[in-house]
């Protein structure tokens, strides 16, 4: 399922980038916290369980919307790595609800 692979990438990259933005200390918690939910619910959808696709996509929109919180951000490099980071996991959240769903039957 590329779509869980894809949540996990994103989350160990806001997880490092909460260290190298080097940003308050709101944002610092912000990333790390995101980070690790995103990456772990992500790593744990390859099971095929619809709720970590939703908890992705709730998640991508938080960092949307934190984009856009003043006391979170330090510089606009910041503000457009949350969005586009939000919107991939958007992205791949809601995309892993409607992904590959195949069954396979055995006949005997």
């Amino acid at each position: 399922m590329w779509q869980a692979w894809v949540n996990g990438l994103i989350g160990v990259y806001i997880f490092i980038v909460a260290f190298i933005g080097f940003g308050t200390t709101g944002n610092l918690w912000n990333d790390i916290i995101v980070g690790v939910v995103a990456a772990g619910v992500a790593f744990s959808m390859i099971k095929d369980k619809p709720w970590q696709g939703w908890l992705g996509a709730i998640v991508g929109i938080w960092l949307i919307i934190a984009a856009f919180i003043p006391s979170l951000l330090t510089f606009t490099g910041n503000e457009w790595n949350l969005i586009i980071s939000g919107v991939l996991l958007m992205i791949a959240g809601f995309g892993a609800l409607t992904g590959d769903k195949t069954t396979t039957t055995t006949t005997n």
